[in-house]
């Protein structure tokens, strides 16, 4: 599956982000939300060999973690999104934020 980029990316709020889709359909998300579903192997796990390997378990909350400091373009692909806490290692693809904002019932198809 290929997801177009949206053609606009905004914080709506304090606590929102909203990605507009090239169909004119919005996906709106809690930066909690994006943050405890960041892809990257630290806070998800990876697959190596067939073998899943979970990452340890962190401190369920440190200062800043859903604050947003920044979004950077990654290739055509998607996003890198930089948490006030340091956080950095995340890659959402377009796929993935469609999924998001699908799996949530935020207004994609």
């Amino acid at each position: 599956m290929s997801t177009s980029p949206p053609t606009r990316i905004e914080q709506t709020s304090p606590i929102e982000l909203t990605l507009t889709w090239p169909d004119g359909t919005l996906s709106t998300m809690t930066l909690k939300l994006l943050r405890d579903e960041c892809p990257c192997a630290g806070c998800k796990g990876e697959v190596i060999l067939g073998k899943v390997y979970k990452p340890a378990l962190l401190p369920t909350f440190t200062p800043g973690m859903y604050e947003l400091v920044a979004i950077d373009p990654v290739g055509s692909y998607g996003i890198q999104i930089t948490w006030k806490d340091g956080h950095h290692t995340g890659i959402y693809s377009w796929e993935y934020l469609h999924l998001l904002g699908k799996d949530r019932g935020n207004g994609n198809e």
